[in-house]
């Protein structure tokens, strides 16, 4: 089942019917104790079915933190390396990549957050910058997964590459992060199968275009989650991106225009313009 979010509140897909979510805290609905429990009621209990319509969708976050894990990927890695050798860090990427301790980092607080459909940014003072696609995680406070979202890292390249201490200016600013289309509620673990696709499209017509899968995911997902909870509390759950198989050549960089679509088997596309500079 999917669960996602509106201005007029939220709603739940199953199959090809909706239903109404009166809870009308997204907070509340991701700390629910038997959030399973709960939607299934919904299903199942009479009044709660909705009429599928056009209905603009928000980021399928309520204050949450969302969080990002990085170098999980091979050519994740490898593309790391190679921005960084100049600055004399290129083996540091090499070095957490088979390191027990995973890379952890803040990536966005919920209001700088796009939503589907609205507009992602590049940063003015950045000349290379990417998306970067990732499976990310919605987790409870207990820290277990409850669900999963496409998420969209956008990356200032240059400047992670000029030197890794400005990793924050490179990764962290206002829309530099996507969530969406919904949130796939899910107890189970996605398939290794499970298909990453990314598309970036250029005035009508397609730019670039990769794909991975989860098999290429070099950590465990409980490892990630565990780490970032040992020393942290989330009173109303966290979001974690969980890195990024799909690097663009080192000759791309996002314009302002571009149409970035992400899609996650199972969950759904993710698409948002590109803008740069101050919104």
């Amino acid at each position: 089942m999917k669960l996602y979010r509106t201005g007029s509140g939220s709603f739940l897909e199953r199959g090809s019917s909706r239903y109404r979510v009166p809870e009308p805290s997204w907070d509340a609905l991701i700390t629910h104790p038997d959030l399973r429990g709960y939607l299934d009621s919904l299903i199942t209990g009479p009044g709660h079915r909705a009429e599928p319509g056009e209905t603009a969708l928000l980021a399928p976050i309520g204050s949450q933190e969302v969080w990002a894990a990085g170098v999980t990927y091979y050519r994740s890695r490898d593309a790391r390396m190679a921005e960084s050798t100049q600055a004399g860090g290129s083996d540091f990427y090499d070095r957490v990549y088979a390191a027990e301790r995973p890379e952890l980092f803040f990536k966005a607080a919920a209001g700088r957050v796009a939503a589907p459909g609205a507009a992602v940014r590049i940063r003015a003072d950045s000349s290379w910058s990417v998306p970067e696609p990732e499976l990310t995680l919605v987790v409870n406070p207990s820290g277990a997964v409850i669900g999963y979202t496409v998420g969209n890292d956008m990356s200032a390249r240059d400047i992670e590459g000029e030197n890794p201490l400005y990793l924050p200016q490179a990764k962290v600013y206002d829309r530099s992060c996507a969530l969406g289309p919904c949130v796939l509620i899910s107890p189970d673990p996605l398939p290794a199968s499970t298909n990453i696709r990314l598309e970036i499209e250029r005035a009508g017509s397609i730019k670039f275009s990769g794909a991975t899968t989860l098999a290429q995911l070099h950590r465990k997902i409980e490892v990630l989650v565990n780490y970032l909870f040992r020393d942290n509390v989330f009173p109303v759950g966290v979001y974690l991106m969980t890195g990024t198989g799909i690097v663009p050549p080192d000759s791309f960089t996002l314009a302002a225009g571009d149409r970035v679509r992400i899609t996650i088997d199972a969950i759904g596309t993710l698409e948002n313009t590109v803008m740069q500079g101050r919104p």
